[in-house]
């Protein structure tokens, strides 16, 4: 007997913005750093803080606006969700600029992204904060 084990794993497909430095206070982990490769998620995907420690590799699939060429050939980044992104963010992942300027030109300030969920949140410390301070991203 042969057992075929598969998973199937659905994109996430939105708007992608972004955000600059200092990555800190964040509303899962205060002040603790978690590096640039960091992001914030909005209503979408937080789910009342389940996204905390999650890592996505976002890909640019194209433009959001009237900047012609935005994404860099294909290229993926892998980010650490950190943050809550309110109601007034502009796209379903505001990514850190690093992050940002990985995938896609800043100078577009929003681009389309495809968003896949890299791996079990259960590999990395998950030690987020339980009481969630919502903090609006610059």
């Amino acid at each position: 007997m042969v057992l075929c084990l598969s998973s199937i794993v659905h994109a996430i497909q939105g708007k992608a913005v972004f955000y600059g430095p200092p990555y800190l206070p964040s509303a899962s982990y205060g002040n603790q750093k978690n590096g640039i490769m960091v992001a914030g998620v909005s209503d979408a995907l937080w789910q009342r803080g389940r996204a905390c420690g999650k890592r996505y590799r976002v890909k640019c699939i194209g433009g959001a606006n009237q900047v012609l060429h935005p994404c860099k050939n294909g290229k993926t980044v892998v980010v650490k969700v950190v943050d809550y992104c309110k109601a007034r963010c502009q796209g379903i992942i505001n990514l850190s600029r690093d992050a940002f300027s990985t995938i896609a030109d800043p100078n577009a300030g929003i681009v389309l992204v495809e968003l896949n969920e890299y791996a079990p949140t259960t590999l990395y410390s998950t030690s987020c904060h339980t009481s969630f301070r919502y903090h609006v991203q610059r």
